[in-house]
């Protein structure tokens, strides 16, 4: 099985992208251009600066707080390939986990941050250790994407 979560990428850059368009058009428009006669709706143009430049910041940092991460999972071959980077607007260094699935010990999730921060991490046997690779975080997956990433990771569990 194969998936990855693109579309999701997409959709938090292009809201990233038009929030940023909006507030540069607004701050254009209310101090630039002078054209918005305030008060409106009983706001001055503080207030709606305010506003607007607290709900764009939200819109900025969650991807950051949350962690949202572009995930692609395959285990068509004998690897489990996840490769993974971060997907805010700095973007971030790109990771790959590869482990043979004769060598998959296991996988642990971990969330936080009210349940929405969620990742997993996952085991691999080496000689007689266990080796345990960096948590990926899987909070800008869907939750059909997660179910088909748990099921295919329980199919291949030891003594499965």
């Amino acid at each position: 099985m194969t998936f990855d979560n693109t579309k999701q990428i997409i959709s938090i850059r292009l809201k990233l992208f038009f929030a940023t368009v909006l507030i540069l058009a607004y701050l254009a428009v209310a101090y630039i251009g002078k054209i918005i006669k305030f008060p409106v709706l009983g706001l001055s143009d503080t207030a709606w600066t305010i506003i607007l430049v607290s709900v764009y910041l939200l819109i900025f940092f969650i991807p950051m707080i949350l962690n949202y991460q572009f995930i692609y999972y395959s285990d068509d071959d004998e690897n489990i390939v996840l490769r993974y980077f971060n997907a805010g607007m700095g973007g971030g260094k790109k990771n790959s986990i590869r482990i043979n699935k004769s060598t998959f010990a296991g996988y642990k999730t971990e969330s936080g941050f009210f349940g929405l921060k969620q990742s997993i991490i996952l085991f691999q046997k080496v000689s007689q250790e266990m080796a345990k690779y960096p948590p990926v975080h899987l909070s800008a997956l869907n939750r059909e994407q997660k179910r088909k990433l748990f099921r295919a990771l329980d199919l291949l569990l030891p003594g499965s």
